[in-house]
């Protein structure tokens, strides 16, 4: 069963939700989508376990390695949120993290704002992504981005983003390089299209969220909140 979770997001405060930063949980309301797919291309979608994610950052590291991104910047953060709950032993830490990156949305602000057509579609993959050679770096994408996930690599000059190592790994038939990195199982990446996909099964039979559901931008990146438990 599938739930939406629904906060103010900025890139240093993705999930802080009101007092104790908790994750809200919402029925699925409808969102509609003017970027539609082409017949047979599949979605793929990312999943983030809070339950299994240690903070390590190898993740971001692999990100950073493979992409080749200049210091400085990166595609991912992994934030930590830690508030104090009160429990039967006095107050306890909260301790969680959460992945804050490129939400790949299926109706794409990023995309509809570009003027060049350099933030587009990825045709065979339907993956949000960049043309390098058509980017002038206008900034209207970064500005159009509810989630703040986009920045401009100083060295290449063009705007970025997380699409999931579709042109270092992907095209290749290997899986994102954070999700090869993590070593605890908390991403899971694969085709949303396919019943038959891991990353659906998992959905099935887990609770997951989504950010922002009322911006209407469907994202692909799912999230399962933390289990609490009684301290």
């Amino acid at each position: 069963m599938e739930n939406i979770v629904s906060e103010k997001i900025d890139r240093r405060k993705f999930l802080a939700g009101a007092g104790a930063g908790s994750l809200v949980l919402v029925s699925l309301g409808g969102c509609g989508s003017s970027q539609v797919r082409q017949p047979g291309t599949p979605h793929y979608g990312m999943v983030f376990d809070q339950n299994k994610c240690v903070g390590c950052r190898d993740c971001r590291i692999a990100c950073n390695e493979t992409n080749k991104l200049p210091k400085g910047v990166t595609r991912l953060l992994l934030e930590l949120q830690d508030d104090k709950i009160e429990g039967k032993r006095g107050y306890a830490a909260d301790r969680r993290y959460v992945r804050v990156s490129c939400q790949q949305c299926s109706d794409a602000p990023c995309v509809t704002v570009c003027p060049t057509g350099a933030a587009h579609r990825d045709p065979k993959t339907g993956i949000v992504t960049m043309y390098a050679d058509k980017c002038v770096g206008c900034k209207y994408c970064i500005v159009a981005c509810p989630y703040n996930a986009r920045f401009i690599n100083e060295e290449t000059k063009v705007a970025d983003n997380c699409d999931f190592c579709l042109h270092t790994r992907l095209e290749k038939g290997q899986q994102p390089a954070c999700v090869e990195a993590c070593k605890y199982d908390a991403l899971v990446f694969g085709d949303l299209n396919d019943p038959n996909s891991y990353i659906n099964k998992l959905l099935a039979v887990k609770d997951s969220v989504r950010i922002r559901p009322e911006l209407g931008t469907e994202p692909s990146l799912r999230y399962i909140p933390i289990v609490k438990q009684g301290v």
